[in-house]
């Protein structure tokens, strides 16, 4: 059993809902020590290009990692997935939480050959996939392949985020919605 879970370490990379950091130090000190023990060559500075390109909250190179906002962590955390982290297979609960670009954010962890699987329950991140894995009682229920009506109900639904994010993005800049 301990030999499965180190391995699972190894290949297998989690973001869960529930992003705390606990170390003391800045975003540029954190990437930058997460690099060396991965053995990455890649600057902070560039994985906080990526970062910021999936959150609507900037983060900086001198935050502390403690007072980031659940949004930035999440996508700090996303980014450093992507570039430093060397496991094959991401596990994502809930990518669309926290003001993320989800679509962004996926496209990104493909970009660098990672396997995603996302826990959902939000129809547009559902019907993103193709395919996708129906759970049940603790096991796989359904390997599910989306049909033509669902991707024309995806077509719908993203119609209707691409809305609710240029109403969040209006919110953020403190502007009136009506």
């Amino acid at each position: 059993m301990a030999i499965i879970t180190r391995i699972s370490g190894q290949l297998v990379a989690h973001l869960g809902q529930n992003m705390r950091f606990v170390l003391d130090t800045t975003v540029e000190d954190f990437l930058r020590l997460h690099a060396r023990c991965r053995s990455r060559e890649i600057t902070p500075k560039e994985i906080l290009k990526l970062v910021n390109e999936i959150t609507p909250e900037p983060v900086t190179l001198g935050q502390s990692l403690n007072q980031l906002s659940g949004g930035q962590s999440r996508a700090l955390m996303i980014g450093d997935i992507a570039l430093v982290c060397d496991s094959p297979i991401v596990l994502i609960d809930e990518i669309e939480n926290a003001g993320i670009d989800k679509q962004r954010a996926l496209h990104l962890l493909r970009r660098q050959d990672k396997l995603v699987l996302v826990v959902t329950h939000d129809p547009h991140t559902a019907l993103m996939s193709e395919q996708r894995i129906v759970l049940g009682g603790g096991a796989i229920t359904a390997v599910v392949g989306r049909s033509p009506a669902e991707a024309a109900l995806y077509q719908q639904l993203e119609a209707e985020y691409q809305t609710q994010r240029r109403y969040q993005t209006l919110l953020r800049k403190g502007e009136l919605l009506a």
